[in-house]
């Protein structure tokens, strides 16, 4: 089954929802409005539904691998990547006076939804070479931005993250890849790296790796890293590629899913040393690196959506296709496809609900990511960074957490066909479980949600953005249909229930770390839930309106339908996660650790 991507959701949740008209009043995005997004969405579409989408289970078949030193992607990845970017799609939304559009984030976010549904293995190339734009965008010199900004944004070069080392994973505190100052300002590294994704390949003529070492002499601990430029070839003086650098791939893993992107163990400094040069200030590495790092993590909750999308989409193909029984209503004389089973249809609809839920909220946030960073009030850009912040570890942790579901019932409705590799459904599967993982696990992603981002202010922004929520329930109140009654009666009790943790958090994280953390993942997955759904009533909202001027009526009934089986069939988790965390962070740590 071929990708189609769901371009009039998407705009829908642009023009509805994220307020894209209102970001056209910001000066930098004056000429980006529906009809510009509408245009770019559907060239888009036609590059992800025609070159990329069908090199995904050829990549699952044939992917990545490693001879000689090299490593050779999977074929006909070379020219997608070359039409990818000749087309502009990298610098989408990066700086036009670096050879970018300058397109909102909120056009962008959904244009990377399409390119990871057709190929997330593919797409993982331009996502990190995002993330090192942002990075040098935020902390590099001006000699480094002009020699490798117009180069990544092209996509002639592309770029990396190097974090993880063999004793180091997500404790970077860990870090020992060390840094030697050299006489002309540069820095020769030592070290290995490894789960670096793209660190060798054939589809681009440089690699620009983003490396954390510690130079010599530093502080221990996180406080002591640095980070620095090591490009796998030198630039000379005139922008051309000089000689090979001593960074070199070792070998690539082996992996679940995701196989066609090669996941490279970096040696640097085994032939004398890797050059570098310093970003920014030394020391002040990793607060660099959390700007490529947040980038990266809104950018994999889009891949949780995106991985869910395409699922859902085979899933509905094979349950139309498969004639199975006859209908328990005798609808059917004889046996009929088994999309009119109710249970067929129950995991149907909870796929693209949790999809759609998703979509929505990311959308949202790309839009507050916009206002925060080019909006000209400085009120409206701290209200907006705020908002953004508190929603990146919902968007990366509920969103990929939601992938598994998706893809695990896109099997299930498959039956024992979606246990053979040949249908493609247990490849979704394989792929989304690397995505609660990467860039920081759904662990890693609650423990931000509950230090950061509630105990810190005592839970202000938590508690101000059920107030957000609450002034929905109101306008759902105010209107007669079935499905708005129904939507604000589980949206009221899933906030009442997030609101008693935000309480519990606030008042256990500093005292009782254990009984707060306890939870973390549970309250990431409530808050998460809460959102998701709170974006679909605002959506039910605007499509019972459209229906009643006769607007669309198809599209708009289906939104209706879907946001209250959302409200119906997983808001009303939130009660259960809530119990959970309020009444039973004893449990979680009562069993003696020698009774593992």
């Amino acid at each position: 089954m071929s990708y189609r991507a769901p371009v009039k959701d998407m705009l829908f949740n642009m023009q509805e929802l994220a307020g894209l008209q209102a970001l056209t009043e910001i000066p930098a995005f004056a000429d980006f409005g529906i009809d510009t997004a509408q245009a770019v969405l559907e060239e888009c579409a036609k590059l992800n539904e025609d070159v990329i989408a069908p090199l995904n289970f050829e990549g699952d078949k044939n992917p990545s691998y490693f001879k000689d030193g090299q490593v050779f992607t999977t074929p006909g990845f070379k020219e997608a990547f070359r039409q990818f970017a000749d087309g502009g799609w990298q610098g989408l939304q990066h700086p036009t006076e670096f050879g970018g559009q300058g397109l909102p984030k909120t056009i962008g976010a959904a244009c990377g939804e399409m390119i990871n549904s057709a190929n997330v293995s593919f797409a993982l190339c331009p996502l990190l070479s995002d993330g090192a734009i942002e990075a040098l965008l935020t902390a590099g010199s001006d000699e480094q931005k002009a020699i490798y900004l117009p180069n990544l944004v092209a996509g002639k070069w592309t770029g990396t993250m190097n974090l993880t080392e063999p004793q180091a994973g997500s404790d970077l505190a860990q870090v020992r890849t060390r840094a030697e100052p050299q006489p002309d300002g540069s820095y020769k590294i030592f070290g290995t790296k490894i789960f670096i994704t793209y660190g060798e390949h054939d589809m681009a003529e440089n690699i620009v790796h983003l490396v954390l070492a510690r130079v010599v002499g530093a502080p221990e601990g996180v406080k002591g890293i640095s980070l620095f430029i090591v490009p796998k070839f030198l630039v000379n003086a005139d922008g051309s590629l000089g000689a090979r650098n001593d960074a070199h791939c070792v070998s690539i893993e082996h992996k679940m899913g995701i196989k066609a992107s090669p996941t490279a163990v970096l040696q640097f400094g085994d032939h004398g040393g890797a050059i570098g040069t310093l970003v920014g200030q030394e020391n002040r590495g990793l607060e660099y690196m959390f700007i490529m790092m947040n980038a990266a993590r809104f950018g994999v909750g889009v891949q949780g959506i995106a991985v869910a999308e395409r699922a859902y989409q085979k899933a509905v193909s094979y349950a139309r296709d498969r004639v199975q029984s006859r209908p328990v209503d005798g609808s059917v004389a004889g046996s009929a496809a088994i999309i009119h089973h109710p249970d067929v249809r129950r995991m149907l609809m909870t796929m693209r609900a949790l999809t759609e839920g998703c979509r929505a909220m990311s959308s949202v946030a790309a839009a507050a990511y916009d206002a925060a960073h080019h909006h000209p009030d400085a009120d409206t850009r701290k209200h907006n960074q705020a908002f953004y912040e508190f929603m990146v570890p919902l968007v990366k942790g509920y969103s990929t957490e939601m992938s598994l579901e998706v893809t695990d019932l896109g099997v299930q409705v498959h039956g024992g066909m979606g246990f053979i590799e040949e249908t493609g459904a247990a490849q979704h599967y394989r792929d989304a479980k690397i995505l609660t993982i990467y860039e920081g696990t759904t662990a890693i992603q609650a423990n931000d949600l509950v230090g950061r981002k509630t105990t810190r202010d005592g839970g202000q922004l938590a508690r101000a953005i059920a107030g957000q929520i609450e002034a929905t329930e109101g306008l759902l109140k105010q209107r007669s249909s079935v499905a708005s009654k129904a939507v604000a009666k589980r949206l009221g009790a899933a906030r009442q229930a997030y609101l008693d943790v935000v309480d519990f958090i606030a008042a256990q994280g500093k005292g009782n770390p254990n009984a707060a953390y306890a939870g973390s993942v549970p309250y990431l997955m409530l808050a998460g839930n809460l959102v998701a759904g709170w974006q679909l009533a605002r959506a039910l909202i605007v499509a019972e309106d459209k229906v009643a001027a006769g607007e669309e009526v198809p599209f708009m009934s289906a939104k209706i339908a879907t946001a209250r089986f959302y409200a119906e069939h997983i808001l009303s988790r939130s009660s259960g996660l809530r119990d959970a965390i309020v009444e039973g962070a004893d449990s979680v740590t009562a069993l003696a650790l020698d009774a593992f």
